[in-house]
């Protein structure tokens, strides 16, 4: 999930003043980020959950990893890379997916490290999941499939991943969509308590920082039913059935997927250390680097990790072209809540 200290709130947001209608959202937010003489196309709205799956599923060697990943739209359209994060897998842009082929993208989905049907290409590799080396995965992806430049979209993991990218690699970015703002990770930072609200939010973390989260996790049948309940959670809306988790679940059946799951908390709250290949990359991260590539950040109201404040806690770590939303009555899945709203950020992105 995302950043601990600074995009967690104490107490719920309403869905009030400060967040927009899903109605209203596209025609008029499509107007107002058009450039000058263009008019920004109009995504159509779609029913979330129309869709049940990919058509195609590939695999390509990159970096440390053979990828899996799905692939929509037509070869030689602009690129969109859609980030998942956890617990959720690539199916929460089943219904985003089709909606930016149709405007003529080409969209690639790719299973991150320990999830789904991608894999590490040597048994000798340590399973680590540091934030720069999920974001370097991604770097490996794009370089595998000759793409030198690509809208990013992401949310929790994902948004985490397009904004170190951004931050670090603004040349491979031509526009970002990150729902829930800025959530690059600064450990030193997360060493420090929260308020208990707050902390309370983040009850799996510790879960997992205990031998018994640990026990929990490698077990496949109560890492699968822990998963399920962190998605009640922070989507009290969202009235999933169970045929749209067992999808997502498979991608949690994969052989590494604890490992990299418990590294993950672990590392974020200072238990354990990073690889060292990543040091550098995690010092220039713990500076809090400013983006500059033209950013929409989105904010879902019902998701209890929202910040208050309608976007101005992380504002100004944005220094270029930049538009805000928030999105009433959506929890923390937003682009599998509300698949027509993301789907429009990645367009209107795209003509900041």
């Amino acid at each position: 999930m995302i950043n601990r200290r600074t995009f967690s709130k104490a107490v719920g947001l309403g869905a009030g003043a400060a967040a927009v209608s899903l109605s209203g959202l596209q025609t008029d937010a499509s107007a107002a980020t058009a450039p000058a003489g263009s008019i920004a196309p109009t995504v159509p709205t779609l029913t979330p959950g129309t869709h049940t799956g990919f058509s195609t599923l590939k695999h390509v060697k990159a970096g440390l990893l053979d990828v899996g990943y799905a692939e929509a739209g037509p070869a030689h359209g602009p690129v969109v890379l859609l980030l998942h994060g956890w617990p959720y897998d690539i199916h929460s842009y089943v219904d985003v997916a089709p909606l930016l082929a149709d405007q003529g993208y080409r969209v690639l989905v790719p299973y991150l490290r320990g999830h789904g049907s991608t894999r590490f290409l040597s048994r000798h590799t340590q399973r680590s999941a540091e934030q720069s080396a999920i974001a370097l995965d991604i770097i490996a992806f794009m370089d595998a499939l000759k793409i030198p430049k690509a809208t990013l979209a992401g949310f929790d993991w994902g948004s985490r991943t397009a904004d170190i990218i951004s931050a670090l690699w603004p040349e491979r970015v031509k526009s970002l969509v990150s729902a829930s703002g800025y959530l690059i990770t600064n450990v030193k930072a997360q060493l420090e308590p929260a308020l208990p609200a707050v902390e309370h939010n983040w009850w799996y973390q510790w879960y997992f920082a205990s031998d018994r989260g640990k026990k929990a996790m490698e077990n496949e049948a109560d890492r699968i039913a822990l998963c399920r309940y962190v998605w009640t959670l922070v989507s009290p809306n969202w009235n999933f059935s169970d045929a749209v988790f067992d999808r997502t679940a498979e991608a949690f059946k994969n052989p590494d997927y604890a490992a990299i799951v418990l590294y993950n908390y672990r590392w974020r709250i200072g238990l354990i250390e990073g690889e060292h290949r990543y040091d550098r990359y995690e010092k220039q991260l713990a500076a809090q680097p400013p983006i500059g590539v033209p950013t929409i950040t989105l904010d879902a109201a019902l998701d209890p990790f929202t910040p208050a404040g309608d976007g101005a806690a992380y504002r100004a770590h944005f220094t270029g072209p930049y538009d805000h939303r928030t999105i009433a009555d959506i929890g923390h899945n937003l682009p599998q809540e509300a698949p027509t709203v993301f789907a429009q950020a990645v367009v209107d992105a795209d003509r900041l």
